[in-house]
């Protein structure tokens, strides 16, 4: 049951994201807001969610994974409150409790996953993620559709916070944390947890720039229309549900390490395949390998950091990784607007790829000690 409502828990959070990012257009019209007043306001989820991650990975030490309930319980009443809003400073404070709400639900829902895998020595954070994934493409493809029927923000908000309160209730089981000695509790910023961060914050600049700008790829570049230009985000997270689903099977038959090196190297070659693509097929080809390659990276690398430190240490461990590689995720769409701005978007491309190989070459060579080139064995023996 723990395991069930682990994924059910992620799964929520992504259905919020992906209902999120298709009513963005409607919450700007509600706010009167202009593109560059909208872009400060939803910098403030980024900014929110940096200190919130630091500071839930602390507690998380101390309390263990039964604060799920509640931070699922915070994260849904906050998810309600951008739907409110009738003004900008209204919007970029509901966005500030958004992103320190889910900043602290994402480091909580991984260290469930990590203890889980740690305790009974079966890996769930590949299918953890895939159903993150899932969430948020159901969710998309499902606001899409009630959008054109009208649908309101509030409305749809309030249906992604009742189904966060509902996980809340089904996520009351996990153990408290195992008492230890008392002493100071500070973040683990050791070489192993900088290293994952920042292999994390490398693939994260890979799948934002991808999930944020292959649209406007497809209509710019190669004349796509509107609909077919959808198909660029959809083709990625669809990809994204499966390649996780298949890592979840690969990594306990090749290990981390060369998973993620594969991962990275299919990511790479997809990308490059969509940069000179010569039709909206063979891009849309390149964006489902990129999709499908990058996928295995988060879970792999977020695990690993979980597996790797002491039970009483397991919250700082995956916070310190989560917020490092948080970066990565917010560097990735600006990096890649910068680049295509001094080029073009095939441009923009062909970095994102380069990235995605060089994430490839640093864990094979740097990522020895921390990402040991094994398979999944019992935790009695790790």
């Amino acid at each position: 049951m723990r395991r069930f409502g682990t994924v059910l828990a992620f799964a929520a959070f992504g259905v919020y994201w992906g209902a999120w990012g298709v009513l963005v257009p409607d919450v700007k019209e509600q706010v009167d807001a202009t593109v560059g007043e909208l872009g400060i306001a939803l910098l403030a989820i980024g900014v929110a969610a940096l200190p919130a991650m630091l500071a839930t990975g602390r507690l998380v030490d101390r309390v263990g994974a039964r604060a799920m309930p509640a931070a699922l319980v915070l994260f849904g009443l906050a998810a309600l409150l951008p739907g409110l809003a009738g003004s900008i400073p209204q919007l970029a404070l509901a966005l500030v409790l958004v992103g320190a709400t889910s900043g602290a639900l994402d480091v909580v829902i991984n260290v469930a996953a990590s203890g889980l895998e740690a305790s009974d020595g079966r890996r769930l954070m590949q299918v953890a993620h895939a159903a993150f994934s899932a969430g948020f493409l159901v969710a998309a493809l499902s606001v899409g559709f009630a959008r054109a029927a009208g649908a309101e923000p509030v409305a749809v908000l309030a249906g992604t916070s009742g189904l966060l309160m509902v996980t809340a209730l089904l996520n009351r089981g996990h153990s408290p944390a195992r008492p230890t000695a008392a002493g100071p509790r500070r973040l683990r910023f050791s070489r192993r947890l900088l290293l994952l961060g920042a292999l994390c914050g490398v693939a994260f600049v890979v799948e934002s720039g991808l999930e944020n700008w292959s649209a406007l790829f497809l209509e710019t570049e190669l004349d796509a229309s509107p609909v077919i230009g959808g198909l660029g985000p959809g083709l990625f997270a669809a990809a994204m549900v499966a390649g996780r689903m298949l890592g979840h099977w690969l990594e306990a038959v090749v290990g981390d390490r060369p998973l993620l090196v594969g991962g990275a190297l299919t990511a790479g070659g997809g990308l490059a395949l969509a940069a000179i693509a010569p039709t909206v097929p063979v891009a849309l080809v390149g964006f489902t390998l990129g999709g499908a390659g990058i996928s295995v990276a988060a879970p792999t690398l977020f695990g690993a950091a979980g597996r790797g430190a002491p039970a009483a240490e397991r919250g700082s461990a995956v916070a310190s990784v989560t917020t490092i590689s948080y970066l990565g995720f917010l560097s990735g769409p600006p990096l890649m607007g910068v680049v295509s701005g001094a080029v073009d978007l095939r441009g923009g491309m062909a970095m994102l790829a380069l990235v995605a190989l060089l994430l490839a070459a640093a864990t094979a060579s740097f990522a020895g000690s921390a990402l040991p080139l094994r398979r999944l064995q019992h935790p009695s023996r790790e």
